[in-house]
């Protein structure tokens, strides 16, 4: 099986999160498998045009905008030099790469979560009534013959109220990563964690209010921010006008062993995200025993806890705020909690998901089989 799997970045990006992360490990595992796989995604300084990595290869070229475009162009001249792709996976982030208009190839939609909440905060109001548009009508109307892979039922369910059709949607969730055997104790005093990339839309102030809030109950909390982003400076300035300064600690972005060493040392995670397609930082959380908090209504995050089982889900800010002050202060819950979630998030392996995508891409093709010349 020839495979185009569209991308709109790649774990190397300084903006690759969980969603390039799940691109990658799906390709590998394709790759494993002894299937051509090629990823097509942004360019960034540093990294090369073309590069072969673990069984797939790798081809960047354009930019934030222009990767749509460009992936295109270099998808059709690889079908035209090397051999037609039997099958491309079209990456919806928010906005897809428009592949059945340009290839005859049967087209996979493969769809993280719905971005209704995101337009107008990372957007003005015009762009993001534009981009919401384009989601909810202009592409299921596009796409309105074609599969679509989701990695959680709340993103599946927002789909059919778009009028996708059920019948079209596959639930294929992400694996859980091998949990690195850490000798790190939990930290003496209690400890919170937020992992993400630092944009507008992780809301990562949350957590820093929360600290805010919560130092009175518990003086020697602290807070570790993981990750990078262009939002780094303005969550510096608002740990400093919140007076947090001294207990909030911006790691910047940390090695898999790093990062997996800070996990192991929280008492408690935070994931205060407008939306999120699983939840990546969860399930790394959980390999570690560590509970998450997060909000209902934040799509896959729903799906990778429980609620009341492996985490905490609640409706707003102010429950937020104690559902930490509890999981703080009983010791007996919070290690429950984290236990379940440890065994919960066993439960999803890669091997698993790259079955379940060699399978849909194999009935696909079956039912298809149409190529580009």
């Amino acid at each position: 099986m020839r495979i185009a799997f569209l991308s709109w970045r790649d774990s190397t990006h300084p903006e690759g999160g969980g969603a390039e992360h799940y691109a990658e490990r799906v390709c590998e595992g394709l790759g494993a498998l002894g299937h051509d796989v090629t990823l097509f995604c942004a360019a960034h300084d540093g990294a090369p045009t073309d590069e072969s990595r673990r069984g797939y290869r790798v081809h960047r070229a354009g930019g934030r905008f222009s990767v749509y475009a460009a992936s295109l162009l270099a998808m059709r001249a690889a079908a035209r030099r090397d051999a037609p792709f039997d099958v491309v996976v079209d990456t919806q982030n928010g906005v897809p790469f428009w592949a059945p208009l340009v290839t005859r190839t049967p087209v996979v939609v493969l769809v993280h979560h719905v971005h209704r909440e995101q337009w107008p905060v990372i957007f003005g109001p015009l762009l993001a009534r534009l981009g919401w548009l384009v989601e909810s009508r202009v592409a299921p109307h596009v796409y309105r013959h074609r599969r679509y892979v989701v990695v959680s039922a709340p993103t599946r369910d927002e789909l059919v109220d778009l009028g996708v059709a059920d019948d079209r949607i596959r639930i294929i969730h992400n694996g859980t990563d091998t949990p690195r055997a850490m000798a790190v104790p939990r930290a003496a005093a209690p400890t919170l964690v937020v992992l993400g990339r630092l944009v507008p839309h992780k809301r990562v102030e949350h957590a820093i209010d929360l600290i805010q809030l919560l130092r009175g109950t518990h003086p020697d909390l602290r807070l570790r921010i993981i990750g990078e982003g262009w939002w780094h400076d303005r969550l510096v300035e608002h740990a400093r006008l919140t007076g947090q300064s001294d207990v909030v600690t911006m790691t910047g972005y940390l090695s898999e062993e790093d990062k997996h060493a800070e996990l192991a040392r929280a008492w408690v995670a935070i994931a205060p995200s407008i939306k999120e397609g699983w939840g990546l930082t969860v399930v790394d959380a959980a390999t570690h025993g560590v509970p998450t908090v997060a909000y209902h209504g934040t799509g896959g995050l729903e799906d990778s806890i429980v609620d009341g089982t492996t985490g905490v889900l609640v409706e707003d800010f102010d429950a937020m705020v104690d559902a930490v002050d509890t999981l703080l202060t009983e010791r007996e819950t919070r290690e429950q909690l984290g236990e379940a979630a440890r065994a919960y998030a066993a439960q999803f392996s890669w091997s698993t998901t790259v079955q379940e995508w060699d399978d849909e891409l194999s009935r696909v093709i079956a039912a298809d089989g149409t190529q580009d010349p």
